[in-house]
């Protein structure tokens, strides 16, 4: 294989690998927000209606807590449905506080599409250094040794960023007894 072979060959390598690894990750990013805004329009959902259901549960309670307060006794009824509507607050709270967890798995996202970009932005910037090393004059031999240099940076940053994002968070839904943090 003569010297421009050789340069060709080197060079659509390193291209095909930097298009690659950025693609790759763009997409696991893009695929991280989306899960992200999912999870969010859930819990906003789930929250607005478990507080409004808490409102609701508190103003029905309200007219039994006002004859108590003029000195009246309640019927059976209305203590049946007291004691009933004090289970549904406890219910619904319990449901908040569930819906409320999408937090912590929003948290872990958010952070694993921080540390994606961030080592995307370092694969660029490694590419800028070694780039600004050639010369434009440079002979066939010192631009293939470049490149290799180059593949090499790359292959260790890419095997890094990859040990340092787990798929840690694969709730999809807050439905209660699904969530897989860790």
């Amino acid at each position: 294989m003569n010297r421009k072979k050789i340069l060709g060959s080197h060079v659509k390598r390193m291209l095909s690998g930097v298009s690659d690894h950025g693609r790759n990750h763009l997409t696991e990013v893009e695929t991280d927000l989306l899960q992200t805004n999912l999870l969010l329009e859930e819990a906003i959902e789930k929250l607005s209606r478990n507080f409004m259901s808490i409102h609701e549960a508190v103003s029905a309670q309200d007219a039994t807590i006002r004859l108590l307060l003029d000195g009246g006794m309640p019927s059976p009824e209305e203590r049946a449905k007291l004691e009933a509507m004090s289970e549904q607050v406890s219910t619904y709270v319990n449901a908040a506080i569930t819906s409320m967890q999408f937090q912590d798995m929003t948290s872990q996202l958010i952070d694993r599409t921080l540390k994606r970009v961030t080592g995307l932005r370092e694969f660029l910037a490694t590419l800028g250094t070694y780039g600004a090393e050639m010369e434009a004059d440079s002979d066939n031999d010192t631009i293939v040794d470049l490149l290799g240099k180059v593949s090499m940076a790359l292959a260790i940053q890419s095997l890094e960023l990859r040990s340092v994002l787990r798929k840690a968070v694969s709730q999809k839904h807050l439905e209660s007894g699904d969530i897989e943090l860790f």
